[in-house]
């Protein structure tokens, strides 16, 4: 088994600047910026022969490059908040790209993450810190002025932890072209 997803990674000059947002939030296991990405489809624990048909289903799509603008901070799970992430915003290339992904796993039959698909940068996991914690964090630091980045490729990540946060290994890349 294999614990994979497909992302496009974050350029280095973006990853330093969000990694400046890091830190400040007592107990927050804060991620690498080499682990920066926006998930496009998470597939958790496959067979390593449906990863290889996913690789290969992968290494048909011809999209163009996708635009990523990144503008907000933001907490992931309400009162019991498990995620601080940077916002991506909901481009319709950005969603037609990750239709893309959404229908090759389906079609592959590989349960995915049937929530709505809300785009961002993850950069720190929570656990047991308080909703008012991470409000006031979010309100000293929430301020993101936008950052533009194009991305040419995308990546077919593994992970071997279960809860997340990396180290991520990039086990494919796939360019993206006119």
């Amino acid at each position: 088994m294999i614990r994979i997803f497909t992302g496009l990674p974050v350029p280095p000059d973006i990853s330093a600047s969000l990694a400046l947002l890091r830190g400040g939030l007592p107990g927050a296991r804060w991620i690498e910026p080499a682990d920066f990405h926006v998930t496009l489809q998470f597939a958790g624990n496959i067979e390593e022969d449906v990863a290889q048909d996913l690789h290969e289903a992968l290494l048909r799509i011809r999209k163009p490059k996708v635009e990523i603008i990144v503008d907000g901070l933001h907490a992931f799970g309400g009162s019991k908040p498990r995620s601080i992430v940077v916002a991506v915003r909901a481009t319709p290339s950005l969603l037609d790209f990750q239709t893309t992904h959404e229908r090759i796993f389906k079609r592959l039959n590989i349960d995915i993450d049937v929530r709505k698909y809300v785009p961002h940068i993850t950069i720190a996991r929570l656990r047991a810190i308080s909703a008012t914690s991470v409000a006031e964090f979010i309100e000293t630091r929430g301020y993101v002025r936008p950052l533009i980045f194009e991305c040419d490729r995308f990546v077919l990540y593994s992970s071997a932890k279960s809860t997340g946060g990396g180290p991520y290994v990039a086990e494919a890349e796939y360019e993206l072209r006119e």
